[in-house]
């Protein structure tokens, strides 16, 4: 699996969207009031409304379930099953080091 989207938060989505316009001349896809969809990032991302936490990780596989298994294997807590959004699938979980990280696919 590799990296694919970098997902931030904010408790205030309008500020820190106007900053990543206006200090990294980033646009965004509009995906309604709790989401903002980073473009010309260099990477994809986003920014959800909601608590301050640190940016999240999230990596790409084409097969959710396998991944779900390998990762629980190697020791990780799921702090999310396995849930849809517009676009795919996603689950997120803590590696045994603290990191919370997610993995999404397509199907």
């Amino acid at each position: 699996m590799k990296i694919d989207y970098l997902e931030f938060s904010s408790p205030d989505l309008p500020a820190t969207k106007t900053f990543f316009a206006q200090a990294f001349g980033w646009r965004f896809n509009d995906y309604g009031p709790d989401y903002q969809e980073l473009a010309d990032a260099g990477i994809g991302g986003g920014i959800a409304s909601g608590e301050m936490a640190p940016p999240l990780v999230i990596l790409k596989t084409d097969d959710l379930e396998a991944a779900l298994a390998r990762v629980s294997a190697a020791g990780a807590e799921i702090t999310r099953p396995i849930f849809a959004f517009p676009g795919g699938r996603r689950f997120q979980f803590r590696e045994p080091g603290g990191t919370e990280m997610g993995v999404w696919s397509e199907t």
